[in-house]
């Protein structure tokens, strides 16, 4: 494939998303985050491979700043402690590290963003389901469908493509949005 043809199908991936998705629902995914950050609570942050990089991506966007000089909005990756994650995986089991963080970050009110392209990634899965008990709101970046985080997930972004390279390419903007409008809300308090 050529590159004006990767970029063609790039583009074709991102309209196609702009047709899928409801900006209501952004709308009231941005609302339950700013909700959480003004009252004290987190947003934590995970997903694997590239996924946790864009997870300490949208971490680093709050945490610093994105467009704004402002305060420090309280947002954690749970992906970023080697210790923590090489402890409980080699320990207990992988499957329930970032669950196990939720446990120790998390609480009614505050926020659990994950990233899976295949929407099936069972550490994600099992922290959505960890802050499901914890009365936790949930918001999902995922591909086509949702797998088994869109039963759990209060506020889902499924990228219409089953391609992962074009579903993060999706996930990067539609983080990018996310985080520019929580800025923009939480910068003036």
């Amino acid at each position: 494939m050529s590159l004006r043809d990767y970029l063609k199908q790039s583009a074709e991936v991102l309209e196609h998303a702009a047709g899928a998705i409801d900006p209501s629902i952004m709308d009231a995914a941005i609302d339950c985050i700013v909700d959480a950050l003004a009252g004290g609570q987190p947003l934590l942050v995970c997903g694997n491979g590239g996924s946790a990089a864009d997870a300490m991506h949208i971490t680093g966007e709050l945490v610093a700043r994105f467009l704004k000089d402002r305060r420090a909005f309280r947002a954690i990756c749970l992906s970023d402690n080697p210790v923590v994650l090489t402890a409980w995986s080699n320990d207990i089991s992988y499957e329930t590290v970032f669950a196990r963080q939720v446990e120790a970050y998390g609480g009614e009110g505050a926020v659990l963003l994950g990233l899976s392209t295949s929407g099936t990634s069972k550490n994600v899965v099992a922290a959505f389901e960890q802050a499901h008990r914890m009365g936790m709101k949930t918001i999902a970046l995922t591909g086509e469908g949702g797998g088994k985080l869109a039963p759990l997930s209060d506020f889902l972004f499924a990228v219409p493509s089953r391609h992962t390279p074009l579903i993060q390419q999706v996930h990067l903007c539609l983080y990018h949005y996310l985080c520019e409008h929580v800025e923009a809300r939480l910068a003036t308090t």
